[in-house]
């Protein structure tokens, strides 16, 4: 069975094979199907591809199709803008997915953007999971909330000190930290400010909406 929510599904007691038609993921049923990491590495494996993307959580499989290009552009500018920052304070490396991100067992995320400590950077030259993250950042897609703010979100918490939720319609930012019940939101302006770092990251976040979201002009 496959439950649809936006952008993003969540596959359930089925064989996936991995073909893609009209962003539609073809499934095969089978009976009580939990999914492990290896199986869903071999899936990635065996579609090179970076849509759809492939994610792991409670033994659940969610598959996200193709994004929508205000999407890809909210990715690409908060990536440039972490990568600027992290050349003049170099305590870690930012990348975007498609990536091998696996913070606990059987626990694998593909987050939009993140930023993983210089150590692993290293690490990973020679392995191929991360392990070790300073900032995840997902980006919703329409209806997809549920996954990044209530599936996702505990990993993360548990895991990482900064996760940062973008909400491209109400232009904010949730930043998620380990012992919070309630995300600080951000409208206007946020700091991150990283062990090792001589001064933090400073984010317009208004700003950042505006550079994403309004055409020239506007």
């Amino acid at each position: 069975m496959v439950v649809a929510m936006g952008e993003r599904h969540i596959v359930r007691d089925v064989a996936l094979c991995p073909v893609e038609i009209a962003e539609q993921i073809m499934v095969m049923p089978a009976v009580n199907r939990r999914w492990t990491a290896k199986e869903v590495r071999e899936l990635i494996d065996a579609n090179p591809l970076a849509t759809p993307r492939y994610e792991l959580v409670d033994g659940e499989l969610l598959v996200t199709p193709a994004p929508r290009l205000v999407h890809q552009e909210a990715v690409a500018v908060m990536l440039l803008l972490l990568r600027g920052y992290l050349e003049i304070e170099p305590v870690g490396h930012a990348l975007t997915s498609p990536s091998d991100v696996e913070l606990e067992e059987e626990f694998l995320s593909q987050p939009d953007v993140f930023v993983m400590p210089l150590a692993e950077w290293r690490r990973v030259h020679r392995e191929r999971i991360v392990r070790r993250l300073s900032v995840a950042v997902e980006v919703l897609s329409p209806s997809s909330a549920g996954h990044d703010r209530v599936r996702k979100r505990p990993g993360y918490q548990r895991n990482v000190s900064e996760y940062w939720i973008v909400d491209l319609d109400a232009r904010l930012i949730e930043r998620w930290r380990p012992s919070d019940d309630r995300p600080e939101i951000l409208t206007q302006s946020m700091e991150w400010f990283p062990p090792g770092a001589a001064a933090p990251f400073r984010l317009d976040v208004a700003g950042y909406f505006h550079k994403v979201l309004d055409l020239p002009g506007e």
